[in-house]
Formats: structure tokens, C-alpha cells, sequence
């Protein structure tokens, strides 16, 4: 009889996944991860035989988790990843879970797994080691490091890690440095947004985005209203719709 750990942010993902493993009579055990961090400490604690484990969370992604976790216990990844992803994971011998999967992927991905327990093969270890690092370099690659603001006479290029919080009105941003700087840059906050690290910079409201790292405090008040406070001490309001996606990053 085999334990099973699912990590996903999203908590019907995570129930979706429990129901099909209580339906087995292989699984007597199955345990939930909210983020990569109690991934991290449950696996270890209770030794799981398999793990299902999405790729996109906050605070620890599902790369990082995978690192980690190497060689504990046979891995299923959760992903939405495009097809060059998915075509390195078949050639291992962990699988995959494309979302969203049938019952009938999910059989097929488990049993793969099973048949995978207690019989390690290096190689394979290997080969999902490079995998990772290829996905982590690809991830990163697809942000920006250095945001390209123009001045008159000059071009500046920020470091994105540097940037603070980012203001929005029409189609001008504020980009607010740590060190107390701010410039005006004509561009959007959809495309400054989409050229940010969804793991480090997360929009609180409509007209705000800001860098995880920076905050310092969430604030709330009795009729439920969030505001997040940077290190800087500019308090910013946190949307009713956008609560939720900020709480995942501080629970």
C-alpha cells in the first residue's frame, strides 16, 4: 500500500487529484501541499511513495520543489507547460499531467509511476536533473532582468529586481525603485506585467503591481478591505479580486 503527497496552490486541483487516488486500492494515504515550502517538509516528514506536484506556485515553484525532493519518491508533474516541456518529460521515467487531464490520463500517469517505485535508475535521475535546469533557464528566460525606460537625451535600464512597485494610469506606469527613485514610462500595465516573473512581482489591484520581496506588512481592517505595506512605507490597496493570489504568497 503506497502514500501519495499532492501540491497544487489551487485547492480544487488538489481535491480533483484526491478523490482519484482514494478511488485506488493501491493508495491508503494521501496527503495535501499548499506551496512548494510545505511540499518540502511533508515529503520528508512522511515519505510519500508518490507525489503529484504543479509546476507554477508561489514562494517555491515545482522545479525548485523537484530539486529538492530528487530520488524520495516517484514524481508526477501537474503542469499547463507547452509541448517541447512535455515531449522532455515523456522521455523519462517519471509523467505528466497535462491540465486538464481525464481520469483515464490520470491511470495511466499513476500507474507509469507505480511501476517506477523501488527501482531507481540513475540515469533516468540524470536526465531529469538537466530537464529541470533546462525549464528553470526557460522560465527565467522568458522575463526581463532590465527594463528598458527612455529619458529625454538618454536610456535608462533598471534592474528589475530593484523595482519596488509599479503604478498604472492609461498608458503610462511609475516605476518606484527601492532606493526612492520613480520614472515615467509610457507603456501599459498589461505589458509591463507580462514582462515581470509571475513568482516575484504579483498585481494587487487594477493599477498596482508590486515585488513580493519589498513587502513588509498586509494590513486588513474589520470590513475585510487588504492593503500591502513596502518597505518604503507606501501603503497600496489590494483588490477584492486579487486578495486571494497575495494571501497564497504570505500564508
Amino acid at each position: 500500500m503506497m502514500k501519495a503527497l499532492v501540491v497544487d496552490d489551487e485547492k480544487l486541483a488538489r481535491q480533483n487529484l484526491t478523490i482519484l487516488l482514494s478511488k485506488r486500492e493501491d493508495v491508503h494515504q494521501v496527503f495535501e501541499a499548499k506551496d512548494g515550502l510545505e511540499a518540502i517538509e511533508m515529503a520528508k516528514r512522511y515519505q510519500p511513495d508518490l507525489i503529484y506536484l504543479d509546476i507554477e506556485m508561489p514562494i517555491k515553484n515545482g522545479i525548485e520543489v523537484a530539486e529538492e525532493l530528487m530520488g524520495l519518491a516517484a514524481i508526477i508533474f501537474v503542469t499547463a507547460y507547452d509541448n517541447y516541456a512535455i515531449q522532455a518529460f515523456q522521455l523519462n521515467a517519471i509523467d505528466y499531467l497535462l491540465k486538464p487531464y481525464d481520469d483515464e490520463r490520470f491511470t495511466k500517469a499513476t500507474d507509469k509511476a507505480v511501476r517506477h517505485i523501488g527501482r531507481p535508475n540513475h540515469s533516468d535521475i540524470g536526465a531529469l536533473t538537466e530537464l529541470l535546469k533546462t525549464m528553470k533557464d526557460e522560465r527565467l528566460s522568458r522575463y526581463k532582468s532590465r527594463l528598458v525606460v527612455k529619458d529625454p537625451g538618454k536610456i535608462r535600464l533598471l534592474p528589475v529586481n530593484d523595482v519596488e512597485y509599479v503604478m498604472g494610469s492609461g498608458n503610462y506606469v511609475e516605476i518606484h525603485m527601492q532606493d526612492g527613485t520613480h520614472f515615467l514610462h509610457r507603456e501599459t500595465m498589461f505589458s509591463i506585467e507580462n514582462q515581470l516573473d509571475p513568482m516575484v512581482f504579483i498585481r494587487v489591484h487594477r493599477s498596482s503591481i508590486v515585488n513580493v520581496s519589498f513587502i513588509s506588512e498586509l494590513l486588513h481592517n474589520e470590513r475585510g478591505d487588504y492593503r500591502v505595506k513596502m518597505k518604503s512605507g507606501k501603503e497600496i490597496p489590494v483588490s477584492r479580486a486579487n486578495k486571494n493570489r497575495l494571501l497564497q504568497f504570505t500564508d
